[in-house]
This record gives C-alpha cells, structure tokens and sequence, in this order.
C-alpha cells in the first residue's frame, strides 16, 4: 500500500477516480492523506529514499508528476466524450476552473519544467522551431480537418473554429525559440507578459475575447487561442525558470532534496496566495482567456501536486516503475497516440449514447493500449523525440 501511494496511482485507479469514484473524491483524498501523515509520524530512521544524490531523488518526483499528470490528462480527453464523465469536470465557458481546464495548463508548465530552456540549452532559429514543431502543426490540421469532415461537435468558444490545442502548444515553442531569453531572466520576462497580458484584458480584451461576436478574418474566427498564447507563453518561461532553479541550475547538484521541498512548498503557499488575491481584487480566472489568475493558479495547482508527492519521501519503499519509465521517455509522443486513439474512438461510435459500463470498459482498454504502446516502444529502444 505505501509503494503504491509513494509512486502514485495506476492507470485503472485513475478512470474510477473520475468516473465510477467521482462522488468520493474528496473521502479518498482524505483517507489518503491521513496514511501518508500516519506513515510520516511512524518514521524512526529518516528517509528511506537514497538522500546522496538529492537531485537525483528530485528529478524522480518531477518524472512521477509529469507522468501522472500526462495519464489524467489522456483519460479525460476520451473519457469528457462519454456520459459517465461528470460535467463538473468539463472545461468552463468564461470563468471558472474544472478539472480538466486545469489539465490544459498542466501540460504547458510539465512540458517547460524539464524543457531545453530550462536546462540551459540554446533555443532554435525560426526554421528550425517550425520544423521541430511540424507534428504538432500536423496534429492540429488533422484535428481539423476530422472534426469538420464527420461534423464533430466542437465548441467553438474553446479555441475558436479553427484552432487547436496542438496549435497552441506549436505557438508557444515558436515564441520560445524565436525569442531567446536566458533562463535566469524567464521569470521577469514571463511576469511582464503576464501582467502586459492582463493589463490588455482590463483594458477591453476579456470583452472582445467572451464575445460571441466574430469577423471574417483568420484572427477574430479564432480570437481565443491566438490572444490566449501570449498567458501560455508567459506560463512556460515561469516553468522554465522554475525547472532550471530546482533541477538544472549550477547550485542545484549541491542542494539537498530536503532544500528542495521547502522551496516548492514557499513557492506553493505564495502562488495561492496569489491567487486568491488576483481572484478577489482582479479578476477570475479564465482558462478561455488564459489570464493572470489562471496562470498563478496553474502554477500552485501543480507544485502542491509535486510538493505533496515529495512527501512521500517519508514512505518507506517504492521505486519509479517501468511504465512510468517508459511514459516519461515518450511523453509527447504517448499524448499524440492517445489523441489518435480517441479520434478513433469517436469515429466508431456515438459515445454520447454509450452507457455507463461500456464506456468504463471502453476506458479501460484505451488506457491499457495506450500503456502497452508506451512500454512496447521503450522495449525496443523507440525514443520519438526527433521533434
């Protein structure tokens, strides 16, 4: 049992948690946290976890948080298509986070935390940002084209009629790649874009942005995920900074993993903190809009996730599995796939009208591909990171 709270849940407890155990998130949660507390007042010895190298340690939570986040993430993509999913779950029209508006920001500040910003590589020129970007630009006019050819339900005020999410994350690596900044730097640069950002929202944006009114142009049919770039992008240079502190900085070797705990967790309580003052006083955050708010609520969200995880260097036991391992060598490539395999599934059948055990049986096995997939490229050494 502590090995498999130390190392987070399996695939399968994730589809209950969000469809079947929907009703008692909050139960499991506490019962959860009441035998890691138990299991931290029982320790006698201090850690079990190996604390020479405590980078090391580290880099094995940022591994466990990223999978895991990439494993909600893929199931809710499927599983938002089936009744089963509760709509509180679902993303917000205008203000508001659920879960899964959560998930979209996840994937941003995951992906720039371990990025080659963040460990002090050069960025790319414009040629070679587009060309390392060309399966995202694929993915995102495939989606395209597939949700217009079979007359997929979209909501238009997510992205616009056009845009994606894939276009999205392509955007946010070409403004990274075309504007070198150094990782030290990231953190003023990506506040300014922020605060500029939200600043142009105040100043008449958010009202543009949530209304239902659109031109003809290329810009206003997809006002929401052009405009939304600019707080994405200013999301991954925080995370970049972040990373690079924590994990790839010349001091990280050098400090403790003990140190780094009480950093994310300082880190944690400000950017709360943060947030329900923006909330309050500013404005509510808005994942359409990708404004300030979401932004500092994003980034608490996410290392409360990584902070509560590195407690469980209190467990005695436990080790980073070979499926993590293998999700996490691939684990942009493990996201593509199972978007592939939920077009598919939307393809073969009106998911709308798939009752409930069907459907958590439909997940089930799309979670078990998708895992198997994962391991089966590792196996046999595929790393799909020419990108």
């Amino acid at each position: 049992m502590f090995c498999y709270l130390k190392r987070g849940y399996g695939r399968y407890e994730y589809n209950f948690k969000c469809q079947v155990l929907a009703e008692w998130t909050y139960l499991s949660g506490a019962v959860v946290i009441l035998v890691l507390l138990f299991s931290v007042a029982s320790k006698r010895h201090g850690s079990s976890r190996n604390q020479e190298d405590g980078l090391y340690s580290l880099r094995d939570y940022v591994s466990t948080y990223r999978v895991s986040m990439m494993l909600i993430t893929c199931i809710c993509i499927l599983a938002v298509d089936f009744k089963i999913f509760p709509r509180r779950y679902a993303k917000t029209e205008t203000y508001g986070t659920s879960l899964m508006d959560v998930g979209v920001g996840a994937f941003v500040f995951a992906n720039s935390f371990v990025s080659h910003q963040a460990r002090g590589i050069s960025t790319m020129g414009l040629r070679s940002a587009l060309s390392s970007t060309s399966p995202l630009l694929f993915l995102g006019f495939a989606r395209l084209v597939s949700t217009t050819g079979v007359d997929y339900q979209v909501h238009v005020g997510e992205y616009g009629v056009h845009w994606n999410f894939f276009f999205t994350l392509a955007g946010v690596a070409v403004l990274t790649s075309v504007i070198n900044i150094s990782s030290k730097y990231c953190w003023l640069v990506g506040s300014l874009v922020l605060i500029g950002y939200q600043v142009c929202l105040m100043s008449g944006l958010n009202s543009y942005l949530l209304s239902a009114e659109r031109g003809s142009d290329i810009i206003s049919q997809n006002k929401e995920g052009i405009y939304s770039i600019f707080g994405y992008w200013g999301l991954h240079l925080i995370g970049v900074w972040l990373g690079n502190n924590l994990l790839f900085g010349k001091d990280a070797s050098s400090r403790t993993n003990r140190w780094a705990s009480k950093q994310v967790w300082i880190l944690c309580i400000f950017f709360w903190c943060l947030t329900l003052i923006l909330d309050r006083y500013v404005e509510r955050p808005s994942r359409r809009m990708c404004n300030l708010t979401y932004i500092t609520l994003i980034l608490a969200t996410n290392l409360e996730m990584l902070a509560i995880l590195m407690l469980s260097d209190y467990i005695p036991g436990g080790k980073v599995s070979l499926l993590e391992q293998a999700i996490n060598r691939n684990l942009l490539a493990f996201f593509i796939v199972a978007n592939l395999f939920t077009g598919l599934v939307n393809l073969l059948m009106d998911t709308l009208f798939v009752s409930a055990f069907p459907a958590l049986l439909i997940l089930i096995i799309y979670c078990f591909i998708i895992c198997a997939a994962a391991a089966y490229a590792d196996y046999n050494g595929f790393k799909f990171k020419f990108w």
